[in-house]
């Protein structure tokens, strides 16, 4: 057994600092051990107590007649470095620290913390600041939360991993409450040494544990993070995850549209994409998504009926799926026909979706028949009942009714129960039904489902090392614009035909060279959203531009307090799709952007990210990039309007990556606004960059 098999299922537990008081936070380990039944030894440690609840009790860890799998340390930060290094000694396999006072208070508490970690060598550590974990599929606790009063604990296959103490506790007294069972919950908390990836790693392991729930404040080691997840798709175990943090999106001023764009929340979104963890929008999202996915069906497609004999209900879950893009279609008529022989009469609507069987709920048999033949058409992949209120007078009926029928298919089957009756949802749920009290929930676990069955790997593909391209001559900070797509075209991103100027005169020359109508902007590296300043002018002809350039070198003085020196004259590209091609970095990684681009990128914020590896993205990653925005259409010949150059797009994409890979950390920001993508043969041009290097 590993150091974290034997923390999550010890055979004995020393408990440091046990209180003789079962009812105070430190005589709650031993008193939960001994009330949900841990068959192995346990070992309270307290000098001035001779005994602990019928058990005999240490003076201290050296007293002690074996070598603990695990010890839980109940002392204050203080001394519990003291007691961690006392059980390294003895070769205990991993201790649980409790007490707080570390980094979450400052540098006194830094200074704590990595006593903590000296002091326990090479022995693992859980914590510390955290409340613990509980082993429900083998009766183990090993926790101080007052959740664990309860005398029955919800066992199941749903493994919770939190880095919050408390809202493992909120999770373990919720799912009690709904009737969903968990295997094990783990609290993190400050990861002096064990981790999210940690824990995620073992439950892909645990024959307990079907699907894996997250609670996660912030991801400090994205690599064994992102290894971690991937096992548990392999695994065939769903990861949901409910990342607190949301509101970082917009927190960072940045010189590019892309560093506004793609912030930390945004590059999560791209992380749990990538990794095939369904993100959990709503805290009860964090039990309806696995509570779903608990139930080992598989949802194929959208297409969802619902089976009602209560009208208002059926109708919200309606509307709640159609919001969310599921169809909701009318029986087909071989299953309207089979559903008209089991009920007659004017009260049945069942020739639409919702389907109302009106006496469903008054008759099992009924309800049997119907849920049969709805399992067996092939109109829809998934079933949702509507619960009404006659089910309260006889809900045993009901959910049997239902369970009867599970059996015949493997698509889901959810419920929603519409008066407040949560005995009733928890008694559907324990009997394989998972139920739900609100339409949205429904919904939302339908979806999370739809999503974790059709995640895929990252495409298969090549991808090259970096090309061997020198940048040393490009000087730290901010480049200018001709400055930046002279760095692009070096990594094989193509670029605009242009000219620097400074003079009306070398303007009109250079329009003239270039030839048709141009566009001409300032040449700064201080202002790099030129348009905001009066700094751009398009759709000139050579004998205009020189006399804008004296306008805008006015225009520009009186907005931005400075008076431009050097131009661009750049050819005037049309016919093309324009899109932002932008690099973001921050603690997750490097991620690539693309999305619409131009002046309005930032207000219709149509874009997808991509983390890179160290080669960065392969020629299908990018080519799925460019497919998943809003915007491909217009790449793909909507309308009939021309198809665009698409391999020329993927290959702009591959090699900006390479770029971003290759350049590492030195470069901090890049991008390309607007890219133009032009007919199917014609290429992709840069029409304007923005790039900051760190020296």
């Amino acid at each position: 057994m590993t150091a974290i098999s034997r923390l999550i299922k010890p055979r004995s537990v020393a408990v440091i600092g046990a209180s003789a008081d079962l009812s105070k936070t430190a005589g709650r380990p031993v008193s939960y051990l001994l009330k949900h039944g841990f068959a192995g030894d346990i070992y309270p440690v307290n000098p001035r107590a001779e005994n602990i609840a019928g058990l005999r009790c240490y003076p201290d860890i050296g007293s002690l007649p074996g070598v603990p799998d695990v010890g839980i340390v109940l002392l204050g930060a203080e001394r519990a470095h003291l007691a961690v290094r006392e059980l390294a000694a003895r070769g205990t396999a991993a201790a649980i620290v409790l007490a707080s006072g570390y980094t979450e208070t400052g540098d006194e508490g830094a200074r704590r913390q990595q006593e903590l970690i000296e002091a326990a060598g090479s022995m693992r550590l859980l914590g510390p600041n955290t409340i613990g974990l509980v082993n429900l599929t083998d009766n183990i606790v090993l926790s101080a939360s007052g959740a664990l009063e309860m005398d029955d604990l919800p066992v199941g296959s749903i493994g919770v991993v939190s880095q919050s103490g408390g809202i493992l506790g909120a999770l373990l007294s919720r799912a009690a409450a709904r009737g969903i069972g968990l295997s094990k919950l783990i609290s993190t908390s400050n990861e002096v040494d064990l981790d999210l990836a940690d824990f995620i790693s073992e439950l892909a392991d645990d024959e307990a544990t079907k699907v894996i729930a997250l609670y996660i404040e912030s991801v400090r080691n994205p690599a064994t993070f992102r290894a971690a997840a991937l096992k548990a798709a392999a695994a065939d175990k769903p990861v949901v995850a409910f990342k607190i943090g949301r509101s970082e999106a917009g927190a960072r001023a940045a010189v590019s549209h892309t560093g506004a764009m793609a912030g930390a929340d945004s590059m999560y979104d791209a992380l749990f994409k990538q990794v095939g963890i369904v993100r959990a929008q709503t805290f009860s999202d964090l039990l309806d998504i696995p509570a779903a996915l608990a139930s080992g069906r598989v949802l194929r497609g959208n297409r969802v009926a619902i089976l009602t004999s209560t009208g208002g209900a059926g109708t919200l879950v309606s509307d709640s799926l159609g919001v969310s893009g599921f169809e909701t279609p009318a029986p087909d008529a071989a299953t309207a026909q089979s559903l008209r022989d089991l009920q007659t009469g004017s009260h049945a609507a069942l020739d639409r979706n919702p389907i109302d069987v009106t006496l469903a709920g008054l008759q099992p048999d009924l309800l049997r028949g119907a849920i049969k033949a709805i399992l067996a058409s092939p109109s829809y992949d998934a079933l949702t009942i509507i619960v009404g209120s006659s089910s309260l007078a006889m809900p045993d009926l009901m959910a049997g009714a239902i369970q009867d029928c599970m059996p015949l298919s493997d698509k889901p089957i959810l419920a929603y129960v519409s008066p407040h009756a949560p005995e009733v949802a928890a008694l559907l749920t324990r009997r394989g039904v998972p139920a739900f009290t609100a339409p949205e929930s429904c919904t939302a676990a339908l979806d999370g489902m739809l999503k974790s069955a059709h995640w895929k790997p990252a495409s298969a593909g090549k991808t090259d090392s970096p090309t061997d391209v020198q940048t040393a001559d490009f000087l730290a900070g901010s480049l200018d614009e001709a400055q930046a797509k002279k760095l692009f075209a070096r990594f094989d991103v193509p670029g605009v035909r242009e000219k620097v100027v400074t003079t009306p005169e070398q303007a009109e020359q250079a329009a003239r060279e270039l030839g048709g109508r141009v566009v001409l902007k300032i040449l700064s590296s201080e202002i790099t959203h030129k348009s905001d300043v009066g700094g751009v002018a398009v759709n000139l002809t050579a004998e205009q531009v020189g006399e804008r350039l004296v306008t805008m070198t006015r225009e520009v003085h009186d907005k931005a307090g400075t008076t431009p020196e050097r131009f661009l004259v750049q050819e005037m590209v049309s016919g093309g799709t324009e899109l932002i091609l932008g690099m973001h970095r921050d603690a997750l990684g490097t991620a690539i952007m693309l999305g619409m681009g131009g002046v309005t990128a930032e207000l219709f914020k149509d874009t997808t990210l991509r983390l890179i590896g160290e080669n960065g993205l392969s020629r299908a990653e990018a080519l799925d990039m460019a497919r998943e925005l809003k915007t491909w259409p217009l790449l793909d010949g909507f309308r009939g309007r021309p198809k665009a150059d698409v391999e020329a797009l993927v290959s702009a994409i591959v090699a900006f990556s390479r770029m971003a890979a290759k350049m590492g950390e030195r470069l901090v920001e890049a991008e390309i606004n607007p890219v133009f993508v032009l007919p199917e043969g014609q290429g992709v041009r840069a029409a304007d960059g923005v790039v900051v290097l760190k020296g």
